[in-house]
């Protein structure tokens, strides 16, 4: 079997990995370069070029095919690239691009998808319930997104935006997100909009983290609201996810995910409100940490 690259493009670095195989995903080589975003869409690609370049010289291998893991996703119609907070990706066909600058064959996935993979195939799905055949992985941080794995693939959707449940609608009081829709989940489960909430009921600035502990204290009315708020979205929101792909397992991944309380108060929340008269999907800490989404990326390949 033949080892997997694989690469993570982020805002501030790019990661690169080798792992062994698919079977035995031993880590052979691991190493990052910073992005530089700010020289554009021509650099970013050079700065991809180089680090391969690296990994080649240090690993002594060549490659065939890459996965590579980005901020948005490629249209399935048009090729162009979409949806990305690297905003200079958008409308270029980076996928095409950046294969013929690297002459070999990249499969592409967005990070959501690059994480869910990662956890149900080397994390905490294959390692607690290997048996799982469709795992939903969800990022919440500053954003609010997605990826859907069946049979260990991913599932990107015939638009590119599989799991895309961040930009549903959720409630009229998240107010207007950055694409113009209004009361999507984005707005009312993202860190940002939690830590607007507090602001908004409150008047002080707080972090998330911190308003958590306040509330595990039970100091702070209007951070008791804040979090009673989230494990109540949170339910409703991922019961919209449960009720239509039915998933073996959910893993909950970002800032926001680290909340504890969502896998007591927040699954009970969703179970109020999925199509059963039971909740028997699972719901998991992530195990790889920062390393899910090169580690998916690679798996890409596989």
């Amino acid at each position: 079997m033949k080892p997997l690259w694989g690469i993570d493009l982020g805002g501030t670095k790019i990661e690169g990995v080798i792992l062994k195989n698919a079977e035995d995903p031993e880590v052979l080589l691991r190493t990052r370069i910073p992005t530089e975003q700010a020289g554009g869409y021509e650099h970013i690609i050079s700065r991809i070029k180089s680090l391969i370049d690296q990994m080649k010289e240090e690993s002594g291998m060549t490659v065939e095919h890459i996965g590579i893991g980005t901020p948005g996703t490629v249209d399935p119609l048009t090729g162009l690239h979409k949806n990305s907070n690297t905003t200079c990706l958008n409308d270029k066909y980076f996928h095409a691009d950046l294969q013929k600058a690297l002459g070999v064959q990249l499969s592409m996935a967005n990070d959501a998808n690059c994480f869910a993979l990662a956890e149900a195939r080397m994390g905490v799905v294959k390692q607690q319930m290997p048996e799982a055949n469709v795992v939903f992985g969800v990022i919440m941080g500053t954003g609010v997104g997605g990826g859907v794995v069946i049979n260990g693939r991913v599932l990107p959707g015939r638009q590119g935006i599989g799991g895309e449940w961040g930009h549903n609608f959720l409630d009229e009081s998240g107010g207007i997100a950055y694409t113009g829709r209004k009361g999507v989940v984005e707005t009312i489960l993202s860190g940002p909009a939690l830590e607007k909430y507090y602001h908004s009921v409150s008047g002080e600035q707080k972090t998330l983290k911190e308003i958590a502990q306040l509330h595990q204290k039970g100091t702070d009315k209007f951070a008791t609201e804040t979090i009673n708020r989230l494990t109540h979205f949170f339910g409703l929101g991922i019961s919209v996810v449960i009720n239509i792909l039915d998933p073996d397992a959910i893993v909950l991944g970002g800032g926001v995910g680290n909340i504890d309380l969502l896998y007591t108060e927040g699954v009970a929340s969703a179970q109020k409100f999925v199509f059963n008269n039971r909740l028997d999907t699972r719901f998991f800490k992530p195990a790889l940490g920062d390393s899910a989404g090169v580690f998916g990326a690679a798996m890409l390949t596989a």
